[in-house]
């Protein structure tokens, strides 16, 4: 079954002056999705979140933006919310009022939502201080209250993460999980791979403009690139035996005998190999996990490859 696409680009290009910062770049991002984008600084994450935005528009290529092709700037701004480079927020203003005034610019009307906007993203105990005393993380939070406030079919959202404390951090994972979950599709461009692993079901990966990967996260792990891991387990020795004696597989750091770690290395098949020999050893595993996660590994080996070229 085909997928509904709240976004579909195809080849778009994006110059400014000589520099391009966007070079014939696809990108589908499915209804209900949290798609990451991320990419070393200069890849063109910022441009193309300006242009999902409606804040510019493309020199070349196809938009469309919640079936809706995009032709001119500000074309995406019905149901699409979010923020490009922080938040623009008015700190003499509480949080109550600078989401009052946000609404006002949009719809002169009543003003409906605020109150549980700001409930949302845990910020009702300070709606009435005004925000020049705010933290990073609390006016990253506030910019994603006043996008709620339109109730986005497609939400845009540049590091939603950055300088928040781990509570803060798990408080808005809920909030956008939450909102796909009920049908909201969003694109969240973060330099932190642990928040795109732990929300993002696809993934696209920029470099000097490019696309370099694009899709699934499962399918990162599955490419054809080694991978190293940490072994911990209640036989140290042992384990290092059995690792070794594993097709695929090398040891590239010994037991160390202060905390009995082991670091081994290999593609995927080669490491669920050694998950099941140790089983059949008898070896209790209290730990396997990645020194490097998969896409943090895929996006190292595939922009300093492009850089390359």
């Amino acid at each position: 079954m085909e997928r509904i696409l709240a976004v579909r680009a195809r080849g778009i290009t994006k110059c400014f002056g000589d520099v391009v910062a966007l070079d014939g770049v696809d990108l589908d991002v499915a209804q209900g999705q949290i798609h990451g984008l991320v990419g070393p600084n200069g890849a063109g994450k910022t441009t193309l979140l300006g242009l999902l935005l409606g804040l510019a528009v493309a020199d070349g290529g196809r938009l469309e933006i919640l079936g809706t092709p995009v032709r001119r700037a500000l074309d995406a701004s019905g149901g699409v919310a979010g923020f490009v480079d922080g938040p623009g927020l008015y700190p003499s203003l509480t949080a109550r009022q600078n989401l009052a005034a946000l609404a006002a610019l949009r719809d002169p009307g009543p003003r409906t939502g605020i109150d549980d906007a700001l409930e949302q993203v845990g910020l009702a105990d300070v709606a009435d201080d005004r925000t020049h005393g705010f933290s990073l993380g609390m006016r990253q939070r506030l910019g994603l209250a006043a996008a709620l406030l339109t109730r986005p079919r497609l939400l845009v959202l540049d590091e939603p993460s950055n300088g928040l404390d781990p509570t803060g951090k798990r408080h808005v994972h809920g909030v956008l999980a939450r909102l796909a979950a009920d049908g909201t599709s969003l694109v969240l461009s973060s330099h932190r791979m642990d928040d795109v692993e732990a929300l993002c079901s696809e993934v696209t990966i920029l470099a000097t403009g490019r696309v370099v990967f694009s899709g699934p996260l499962s399918k990162l792990a599955a490419e054809n690139r080694d991978l190293d891991y940490r072994v911990v387990t209640a036989d140290p020795e042992s384990a290092r035996r059995v690792a070794a004696d594993t097709a695929g597989l090398r040891v590239v750091d010994g037991v160390r005998d202060d905390t009995g770690v082991l670091v081994v290395r290999g593609q995927v098949a080669a490491l669920d190999d050694l998950v099941v020999r140790l089983v059949h050893a008898g070896v209790a595993i209290r730990e396997f996990a990645p020194v490097v996660s998969p896409l943090e590994a895929a996006f190292l080996a595939l922009t300093e490859q492009e850089a390359g070229r």
